[in-house]
């Protein structure tokens, strides 16, 4: 039974030569979904990063869980945050970078 398949598979292949130009396509099938997909995750972590590294003293962050607050002391791994209901630290990875210059800005004038 698994022969007869491999016979009728066998049979009704690709014709002669065919077989480079699927391997073609599949290459750059993959260096599509590098360029469209995996570069673009990567620069995004790279920029997150760079704005978790340059977090200062006094700027007014959101955290991905959405708790506004200010930062009041930086550890290496943690940030602690003013809140309304008072004090919390959170992992660096939970503060989000997307605050913008317009809320600090914002936030400065109240």
């Amino acid at each position: 039974m698994m022969f007869q398949l491999l016979t009728i598979l066998a049979e009704d292949g690709a014709p002669a030569g065919g077989g480079w130009s699927s391997m073609i396509f599949i290459g750059l099938m993959f260096v599509v979904m590098y360029f469209f997909f995996i570069r673009p995750q990567q620069k995004k972590a790279k920029e997150a990063q760079k704005f978790r590294e340059a977090l200062t003293k006094g700027a007014r962050v959101v955290t991905i869980g959405g708790i506004h607050g200010k930062i009041l002391d930086i550890d290496d791994k943690t940030v602690l945050l003013q809140c309304d209901s008072g004090k919390l630290r959170v992992e660096k990875s939970a503060v989000s970078a997307t605050s913008s210059v317009e809320e600090q800005e914002i936030a400065a004038k109240a």
